[in-house]
């Protein structure tokens, strides 16, 4: 895995709106720092770090620089209680035609 991609990793999920313009526009630099495509392994690790909302549209970034990786990376239908990003994320592999709807 890229050191650019354990660094974004390793500082955890997105923060919520609610957070400093510093932090995100932090996160946001680090994010835009990871060139695509990303690798499976380094897409798997990206998942997680989605946050509560949208972070000011840096989830976007997030879930664009995923779907750049070589495969789906959520194979199966998130849980209820999911967050909402990881719905999306499998939302949009559905409907992309990558799996059958369930």
């Amino acid at each position: 895995m890229r050191p650019e991609v354990r660094t974004f990793v390793a500082d955890g999920p997105l923060p919520d709106w609610d957070a400093s313009e510093e932090e995100i526009d932090g996160r946001d630099r680090q994010l835009r720092s990871i060139a695509g495509p990303v690798t499976g392994e380094e897409a798997k690790a990206l998942v997680p770090c989605f946050g509560p909302d949208d972070c000011h549209g840096v989830a976007w970034t997030l879930l664009h620089l995923i779907e750049t990786g070589p495969a789906p990376v959520l194979t199966t239908a998130p849980g209820p209680d999911a967050n909402e990003w990881h719905h999306r994320l499998y939302g949009r592999t559905v409907f992309g035609g990558s799996f059958p709807r369930i």
